[in-house]
């Protein structure tokens, strides 16, 4: 015991050079479970080198010893070495005792290099060697997890949660919130969230639950849950998007407006905040604050298509076309699959008499656009008053067949056929 006791002290104080002597030392002595535990010791202190070395003298006087396998490849694999420890692993016999933990081991180590479907198998084995044991049906419910096998995962945490609450510091009753939440079975989840909530209220905790509850359509229990939440923590940014939301979902547009700029007040970085209080601002009828929120989010990521679409939307619908045009020349490079916003460009082309522009905006627009009645018609007229017959035509009769309610333009038909 005080040997052991030395050795922690040195390695604590950091000296290297009373620690290698002493194991220089140790080379000498013929206690096996001496070396056993200097070794262990030293790789719970990360001196993985100089505990495979150690344990792998012990194996030379214990070549058949399981657990000796086990400790070394652990090192082993810390080294990087992972193929000899897989040589070490693989050599534990299912008849071992220690068999069922070279699995785990196995099962770590190739989770760790993503191969996720493998070390499921490792722990599956385990599992049906030790069907009943909660450590291991815990260790297989978060591989499970990990994998986004969310139902098999929940079967197994319940069966956990049957024999104990925790396993390490971990509760079964967060995991099974989690696991219904991750697989959108947020009505299962809910419980979970509130037995939490009856002992603890951390941040993540009411997010969780204020995120479900939110996704069930149930804002009344959400919108208090995600207050007390920013009242515990006002850097919690992702509190104030999910709030807004949520009062949102409950009609409350100026709360929701408020919150959203109280997030950019404490994350003016966050593209989805300045998005959200953007559309929120339209909503309420204050364009000035939407077009100043809608260009800050498009600063911070001129690739943010929504907000995008949304600003030109507005600018559309005030017929502001030379802004219009600037503003989607310049993204010119990321909208080429957006019909929509071609289709704001031929509108405001047509209207400053940019004709030519009008009419290649319209032809972008039209494959993603000929079911809607209001372009089919702009474009349609469009082309009867630049005088291209055959594709007004073509329009008016794709517009024809799906409105048959619209009398203009089946008398238009009618005339061409005369």
């Amino acid at each position: 015991m005080e040997q052991l006791q030395e050795i922690e002290r040195i390695i604590q104080e950091g000296d290297m050079e009373a620690l290698e002597a002493y194991l220089n030392q140790l080379k000498a002595t013929t206690d096996l479970d001496l070396i056993y535990e200097v070794a262990s010791i030293l790789a719970a202190y990360g001196f993985m080198k100089e505990a495979n070395d150690l344990y792998e003298t012990l194996l030379v006087h214990l070549p058949d010893e399981a657990q000796l396998k086990i400790d070394r490849a652990n090192t082993l694999i810390e080294l990087g070495e992972e193929d000899e420890a897989l040589l070490l692993l693989n050599d534990i016999k299912k008849d071992d005792d220690e068999y069922v933990q070279a699995l785990l081991v196995l099962a770590d180590y190739y989770q760790l290099i993503g191969l996720a479907e493998t070390a499921i198998d490792k722990i599956k084995e385990a599992h049906e060697l030790l069907p009943e044991e909660p450590i291991i049906k815990f260790a297989y419910a978060e591989l499970l997890l990990e994998s986004g096998r969310y139902a098999e995962a929940a079967r197994y945490y319940l069966e956990i949660k049957e024999q104990v609450n925790e396993i390490g510091d971990v509760s079964i009753t967060s995991r099974l919130a989690e696991t219904y939440s991750a697989g959108g079975a947020y009505e299962e989840a809910i419980p979970y969230y509130e037995e939490m909530l009856q002992d603890t209220s951390p941040p993540d905790i009411l997010f969780g639950a204020a995120f479900a509850y939110y996704q069930v359509g149930n804002p009344k229990r959400a919108i208090p849950l995600l207050d007390e939440l920013i009242g515990q923590d006002p850097d919690y940014y992702s509190a104030y998007m999910l709030a807004g939301q949520a009062q949102i979902l409950a009609g409350e547009d100026q709360k929701a407006y408020d919150l959203f700029k109280a997030g950019i007040v404490r994350d003016e970085f966050d593209k989805e905040l300045q998005l959200s209080a953007g559309k929120c601002a339209l909503k309420l009828g204050y364009t000035v604050e939407a077009e100043s929120y809608l260009k800050e989010a498009l600063v911070l990521d001129p690739e943010y298509i929504e907000a995008l679409v949304t600003l030109a939307s507005l600018y559309h619908t005030t017929e502001r076309d030379e802004e219009l045009i600037e503003l989607l020349t310049d993204a010119n490079e990321y909208i080429e699959d957006i019909p929509t916003l071609h289709a704001f460009l031929a509108y405001a082309y047509e209207r400053t008499e940019l004709y030519d522009n009008a009419y290649e905006s319209f032809k972008k627009a039209y494959s993603g656009m000929k079911e809607e009645h209001e372009f089919l018609a702009s474009y349609a007229s469009f082309l009867v008053e630049e005088g291209r017959r055959s594709e007004a035509i073509k329009v008016a009769d794709q517009l024809v067949k799906l409105f048959p309610d619209d009398p203009n333009w089946r008398a238009f038909l009618e005339s061409q056929n005369d």
